[in-house]
């Protein structure tokens, strides 16, 4: 019983507006769940997504009128996004096309990459890989062979490897390698990888003693979410507890089950189910079109809706 890849990302955005248009058009991504923040019904949640809303190809916002996040550690530092290994300089080109200088082409963790940052200052990377687009969005401004194909590796910052490497072990994932951060000065960086591995199925951790905490804000990143399977999910929620690891309990996102909890260094991590998927209440010609609640909000509609500005 292992988490077999990521999941999904959630980052902040106070400018959703932006944000829509950004990773819908530029980036080419589709617009796979319009819902809220099941916690905070004042806010969007945004679901970006390959064509079927696949786990582990969705990018989602919070849209939170929050501050810039202060960059540092204990957090999420940088989102790689994997793209076919032959569109990487189609790519680069494309991100100075739209106004967006993307950082030299090199080389982290044996994999080519290009480093840029969003409208909000979310650093993202570009990974690639040997894949190839298996759902590709036919209404995208990005042509299908170039499309994105999900999400690579997460990176983490951390003042102390221990704590995160022992959590880490217990919850299934394994130390595969380690390197020197290109331009760093010699700061450490070490791959753990789940399931299968894979460059959808990795965290980078770089440890920084030195660096102050972050604090959250937009363009910083809530949470990474990893993959297990439906079957295992009680299971899962009996081990946390066994292991006496604080978290969430059972919630119940409709479309994905979830577990919460927080690694040593305050990062926070979910485990969420694959299915039910993003289908079991939309068609998927239509997906992301309208505003849809899971059926606990749905009687709240009138109002949830009378407090959300438009984003299209």
């Amino acid at each position: 019983m292992v988490p077999h890849g990521i999941h999904h990302l959630t980052a902040i955005s106070a400018r959703i507006r932006d944000n829509h248009r950004f990773y819908t058009g530029p980036l080419g991504m589709r617009l796979v769940k319009r819902s809220v923040n099941q916690d905070d019904v004042r806010a969007y949640h945004l679901f970006y997504a390959d064509a079927v809303g696949s786990p582990g190809s969705d990018l989602t916002f919070f849209d939170w009128p929050a501050r810039p996040e202060r960059r540092g550690s204990r957090s999420i530092t940088r989102t790689n996004l994997r793209i076919p290994r032959r569109s990487l300089d189609w790519w680069t080109a494309r991100l100075r096309e739209i106004g967006v200088s993307p950082a030299p082409v090199t080389e982290r963790g044996g994999r080519l990459t290009v480093d840029f940052d969003d409208p909000e200052g979310q650093r993202l990377s570009l990974v690639a890989d040997d894949g190839e687009p298996a759902h590709p969005w036919e209404r995208s401004p990005v042509p299908a062979e170039h499309q994105v194909l999900g999400l690579g590796p997460i990176e983490l910052t951390v003042p102390a490897l221990e704590p995160t490497d022992a959590t880490l072990r217990a919850i299934g994932m394994r130390a595969s390698s380690d390197w020197e951060e290109p331009g760093s000065g010699g700061q450490s960086v070490h791959r753990y990888e789940m399931g299968e591995g894979g460059a959808g199925a990795e965290l980078h951790i770089v440890v920084d003693p030195e660096l102050a905490p972050s604090r959250l804000g937009a363009g910083g990143v809530h949470h990474v979410a990893f993959r297990i399977r439906d079957a295992e999910y009680d299971a899962w929620a009996d081990y946390l507890n066994a292991l006496g690891i604080p978290n969430s309990g059972k919630v119940d996102r409709f479309w994905f089950r979830s577990l919460y909890f927080r690694e040593p260094n305050g990062v926070l991590f979910e485990l969420a189910t694959d299915g039910p998927g993003f289908g079991v209440d939309e068609d998927a010609a239509t997906l992301g079109e309208t505003l849809v609640l899971p059926p606990f909000l749905e009687h709240r509609r009138e109002e949830i809706v009378a407090n959300l500005k438009p984003i299209d």
